[in-house]
């Protein structure tokens, strides 16, 4: 065996073995951090850009000076809370790191080697590393050319080894919103043994009354479970809670394959803090709602095809320009989530961020427009002989 100055180097045949489910799982890619000047803004990580709302810092730090004790593992005082809040039997509810880890319990609970996990795609980006490390094979719907969930497609793709189907509505990242009937129907073709979950992180900026909200949807349906997160809305993304309402049975699995003391009493309590600030919850939506509103209003008038959006965030289908967008953003300050070869997502943040990601589309559209005519230009002479 060789060594090296960190020490013996083990050859990779001598290593732990680890599951073959892992090949080829990528690492969850964050949002990029905003830069260091001035004027830099993070548009790449839906994150809510006012500070936490009142009363919530006042519990957090309270609730900081007793982290020598371990949390209250079964989250009694929030499930409660979001029990009464909601208006769903306590037993219905289920808290985890976030709403993304409530999933991987999810998945841990239904689904493994030889089954099928369904989304559509693109959707939320963790859906296929959870699914792969659960050992399910990933069945992946394509959107729409509208960016909606094609859901008679997803129907038609179920098989017997389907055990799970996330449907994301408002869909992450394009924005995109199903509407009841829709829905409806889509669960009408879903077999009762399928577990299917509506996951809703951002509900709370859904502004279309045909959007339906899901824990109507999930009362007589014991196969529907929701999603919701504090993340998003609420402000308490560096927390890590999110929750999940669903018939009892599926309630208790999660708590079954729930991190223990998994969620902090730091986050429990300011979780309860901020459902009892709702007035100021819903001025900051509302601000945030108007924000999206002007800045799909301004890059339409600039000539981008933007999809409404339900959520906190736009979305830009930009193909090969992807990369070349984002890296204008940057350098004008605006950091926005690239995919590349599909489109960027942008983030609706306060209205300096915005104002700076509107001129910056400006100028990436008048310059785009530029070359292309350019290019035009030189295949016609170069057709002609000129």
């Amino acid at each position: 065996m060789s060594t090296s100055s960190q020490g013996p180097v083990v050859p990779a045949a001598l290593g732990p073995r680890l599951r073959a489910a892992l090949d080829g799982v990528p690492v969850y890619a964050p949002g990029r951090p905003a830069g260091t000047g001035p004027r830099s803004f993070k548009l790449s990580s839906n994150e809510n850009p006012y500070p936490p709302l009142p009363g919530v810092l006042e519990a957090a730090v309270a609730a900081a000076g007793s982290f020598n004790r371990y949390p209250d593992m079964a989250c009694s005082a929030l499930i409660d809370g979001l029990a009464e809040h909601y208006g769903v039997p306590a037993a219905h509810v289920a808290v985890g790191t976030g709403s993304v880890g409530v999933a991987q319990q999810l998945l841990q609970a239904t689904a493994g080697p030889g089954d099928e996990v369904m989304y559509a795609w693109r959707s939320f980006e963790a859906y296929p590393i959870i699914t792969r490390i659960s050992g399910a094979t990933p069945v992946q719907v394509p959107l729409t050319a509208t960016e909606e969930h094609d859901l008679p497609a997803m129907a038609d793709a179920i098989t017997e080894r389907t055990r799970l189907i996330f449907v994301c509505n408002p869909n992450n990242p394009t924005g995109a919103g199903i509407g009841r009937a829709a829905l409806e129907a889509f669960l009408a073709r879903v077999p009762p043994d399928v577990l299917v979950v509506l996951d809703e992180a951002y509900r709370e900026f859904v502004r279309d009354p045909e959007v339906p909200d899901g824990l109507e949807i999930y009362r007589d349906r014991p196969n529907v479970c929701v999603l919701r997160t504090f993340s998003k809305a609420y402000g308490l993304a560096g927390l890590r809670v999110g929750f999940a309402v669903a018939h009892e049975p599926v309630a208790t699995a999660l708590r079954k394959t729930a991190v223990p003391f998994g969620v902090s009493q730091i986050a429990q309590d300011a979780a309860l803090a901020s459902m009892r600030a709702e007035a100021a919850l819903l001025a900051r939506v509302d601000a945030l709602v108007g924000e999206r509103a002007r800045v799909t209003a301004g890059l339409a008038a600039q000539g981008w095809r933007v999809p409404a959006s339900q959520a906190n965030f736009v979305w830009l289908r930009l193909g090969e320009a992807t990369s070349a967008f984002a890296a204008a953003c940057e350098s004008a300050g605006v950091t926005v989530r690239p995919f590349a070869g599909e489109g960027v997502r942008v983030t609706v943040a306060e209205p300096e961020a915005n104002d700076v990601l509107l001129a910056t589309a400006a100028q990436f559209a008048k310059l785009r427009a530029g070359a292309e005519a350019g290019a035009e230009t030189g295949a016609e002479a170069e057709a002609t002989g000129g």
